[in-house]
Parts: C-alpha cells; structure tokens; sequence
C-alpha cells in the first residue's frame, strides 16, 4: 500500500482514516486521484460513511450517492440487523483496501453488469448458513469471518495456519481473474498445463475431500495446502498470494522497511512485480521480509505467520500469474488515466 498523508497538515495516515488525528481535518480517500482528499461540496463522501463507516469519497458520475468500492456491494445485511451491520464495515474495510491494491496493480475492476462483472453479496448468516465462494463474477462472504472467534475456531477446525478478511476478500478475487485473466482467454491451455485441468476433477468432490481430512502441511509445488484441493484454489490461491505479495511489498518500501533497489528494476511499485522480476524479488526481498517479520511478531508475544518456502513449481505459477495480471487491461470509470 502507498503512503498517505493529511493535505492540510501533511500528517501520515492510513488509508481508513476518515478525519485526521492531528488536524481534525475530514478526509475522504479518492479513487481517482489515488490521495485522501477534504471533504467538500467537490468531493462529497460516500452515502455509506454513516452506515459502514466508508471513507472514500463518491467521485463524479456515482450512483445513489456511493463510492466505487461500495457500488461493489450488491447484497448487505438489513438495516434492522445491527450486528450484521458491525460485521458489514469490516469486511468493506478489507475490500477497500483490496480495491486499492487492484489498481495500483493496474487491474480491471469493472462493477458487475452481467457475466464477468465483479459483485460481492456481504451476508450474516445469523439468518442462514452462507458459503463463502465465487460463482460468475460474484463473491460471497459469510460475514462470521469478521469475528474473530468464529474465525479462529475454524482456522483451527481446517488447519489453515492464516485466515483473516482480506485474505478471503483477495483469495475470492482471485478467482475472478483466473476466469477473466486465464480460463476464458487465448491462455487458457498455458494454464491448465502449469496448474491441472479444472474441468478434469470433480470440484465439489475435490474440496468434501480435502475437508475431511484437512492438513496444514503444504505439498511440493503448491503455495498452500488449500491451492492443492483443485485446480482452481490452486489458481485462487496463487493469485491470491500475489496480490498480498504487491501490497505488503509497496508498504515495506514505503515505510522504509526495505532499502531501494535491491533487487535490480523493482522499486516496490505492484506494477514493477513482473514475472521476469519475480523470482528474484521472492529470494532477496520477500523471503528475509517474511523471516523480520515472525521475529517481529515474536517480539510482541504474538504467533508469526509461517514463512512460505517455495519451491521452482509453486515460483512458476505465480511467474504465470504475474504475466497474467501485466497483461491486464484496466478499466476505469472516468475517461482521464489513473495518475501514477
């Protein structure tokens, strides 16, 4: 993620940050723009700022008064459901932020007007089970993953080592632009010969079976011991783990964390994450990344994330996804290009 500031007193500030801690300015993030701008008769917020807690601003053209990343939003819980509510602005936090890392990837996120377009249905399964999942362009997310018991019960159930919002938000994503980027395109023999064929194996079946028996321990080849379900979580989650690959990188470099330029042509741009870069970044940046990190998390008494040792074939698929995502067309609700 790019750093941000305060326009008025130039404070630091994430990207949530709805009115400046030093200033008491009101901020809104702009889409457009890409900077926390204030508040105005020109920069109206978002008609959700009082009902989710959204900090964009609804840029010119908005429908219903709504940013992009909450017109994304098809389906949320009722206004009588106060605890859907609360779990509802969590998880539109972790879209934003997503949103944010799609563009600065240059990525094609097009609100759903049929086939291929992008929608998230953000149910409360208070009133139902609901499956988090994607079909047809649409993501699902059972807003329980918000709370942080649920989520940790079932961390634990599935043996999955990291579970959190953004990472199903991205992971989700990820199977939208393995359908729009690689299975309905020209690509789509490339792919399935690197990650399997996704029509061989029966999905449902795939994934009752992995349930069953669910381990943490990643196979030779996979980025995870989920991606080696089936084909497509194994596309999910190699796409999944690029897009935090591209955001937590730029926040290194951003912050300092990383010097500049240690890996030849990578300034810690998500654009300069290109597949010929790519190995080199994992082995000189990302990897002693990862390992300061645990020793960080160590350092606060928390349990660190275990660092992703990948092997050649697990680097090769995530070399096809960066491919994939340079050779991405965005789209852009306004007619000027999105400034660097």
């Amino acid at each position: 993620m790019r750093a941000f500031s305060c326009e008025q007193c130039g404070a630091g500030l994430d990207l949530d940050v709805g009115t400046c801690p030093g200033c008491g300015l009101r901020l809104g993030f702009s889409r457009f723009r890409r900077r926390l701008l204030a508040l105005g008769p020109d920069t109206p917020p978002c008609a959700n700022r009082d009902r989710c807690g959204c900090t964009w601003v609804a840029e010119a053209g908005s429908v219903a008064g709504l940013c992009f990343a909450c017109r994304l939003t098809r389906t949320r819980p009722a206004d009588h459901d106060h605890r859907g509510l609360a779990q509802w602005a969590v998880a539109e936090e972790a879209k934003r932020r997503a949103v944010v890392g799609l563009d600065e990837l240059g990525l094609p996120v097009p609100v759903s007007d049929g086939y291929l377009g992008l929608a998230f249905d953000l149910l409360a399964s208070g009133a139902g089970p609901v499956t988090t999942g994607y079909h047809n362009g649409v993501i699902t997310l059972d807003l329980a993953e918000t709370d942080d018991l649920h989520r940790e019960r079932v961390r634990r159930d599935l043996a999955e080592p990291v579970r959190t919002v953004l990472g199903h938000v991205r992971h989700e994503l990820g199977h939208y632009y393995a359908e729009v980027l690689g299975l309905s395109t020209p690509r789509r023999a490339e792919v399935r010969a690197l990650f399997g064929d996704e029509t061989a194996r029966d999905y449902g079946g795939a994934l009752r079976a992995h349930y069953r028996r669910p381990s943490p321990a990643r196979p030779p080849g996979f980025v995870s011991a989920y991606a080696a379900a089936h084909p497509l979580e194994d596309l999910a989650e190699t796409f999944g783990l690029f897009l935090l690959l591209a955001d937590a990188l730029q926040t290194a470099y951003v912050t300092g964390l990383v010097a500049p330029r240690p890996e030849p042509g990578f300034t810690g741009r998500p654009r300069d994450l290109t597949a010929d870069r790519l190995p080199g970044v994992l082995a000189q940046v990302w990897s002693p990344l990862e390992v300061a990190a645990a020793a960080l998390d160590r350092s606060r008494g928390l349990r660190p994330d275990p660092p992703r040792t990948l092997d050649e074939r697990a680097v090769a698929k995530l070399v096809l996804v960066a491919d994939l995502v340079a050779g991405a067309v965005p789209v852009w609700p306004m007619t000027a290009a999105p400034p660097d």
